[in-house]
């Protein structure tokens, strides 16, 4: 699959770019994809929720009502579960939610998710970018001229360049990640993917030598 190197103004160079047949030509795996976006996502969670159970509670432990003969509930304490303001039963506790996924899948994850976009033609491939100075207006200007302006979109650089970064950084539906970086999440998450012309080789290397 060869796709043409568009410039900043959205023309063509006049140069091709080859995407390798074992990442971008493969038939997307769905469940792996979901294990790979499930771990990511729980990642995410800090896993720092915590409720106060019946012992923890700060209350007096006098028996509020004899045990038989009312016509309600059985309760002990003020800090009863049963009341307004009593304890929580088996509320949640501080945990780590991360899990193990086995490298292989993780990049079998990443290549379904690249042959995913490149079965729904939504990458592109642009010059390697360069900004004067952080100016978002100049970021805005090139998801014009390619064309993607009112897409998703996520730009994929060979290394980290802070002007690029800060340029993109103000825009809700622009993400800027280097290469070495990519993820599966952010892959799916995104309508229009757009690698700069460096950064292709290194997707290649990462994942066919993995």
């Amino acid at each position: 699959m060869e796709l043409s190197v568009l410039d900043k103004n959205g023309k063509e160079t006049g140069k091709k770019v080859a995407l390798n047949d074992a990442i971008y030509a493969i038939e997307p795996n769905d469940h792996v994809l979901w294990l790979d976006v499930k771990l990511y996502l729980a990642n995410q969670r800090q896993g720092t929720h915590k409720t106060k159970e019946r012992s923890e509670m700060s209350g007096s432990t006098r028996k509020l009502i004899r045990q038989k003969g009312g016509g309600g509930a059985r309760r002990g304490d003020i800090n009863s579960p049963v009341l307004v303001g009593g304890a929580r039963v088996f509320g949640p506790k501080p945990r780590d939610y991360s899990f193990k996924l086995n490298k292989k899948v993780r990049v079998l994850a990443r290549k379904s998710a690249l042959a995913a976009k490149a079965k729904e033609n939504q990458i592109l491939v642009v010059e390697d970018l360069s900004f004067d100075s952080p100016k978002t207006k100049d970021f805005v200007a090139l998801a014009k001229n390619l064309q993607v302006a009112d897409k998703k979109i996520l730009l994929v650089l060979p290394d980290q360049n802070k002007n690029v970064y800060l340029s993109a950084r103000n825009l809700e539906r622009v993400k800027v990640v280097k290469a070495s970086d990519l993820n599966t999440y952010s892959i799916l998450n995104c309508t229009s993917l757009v690698l700069a012309e460096s950064s292709v080789a290194i997707i290649d290397n990462l994942l066919l030598k993995a």
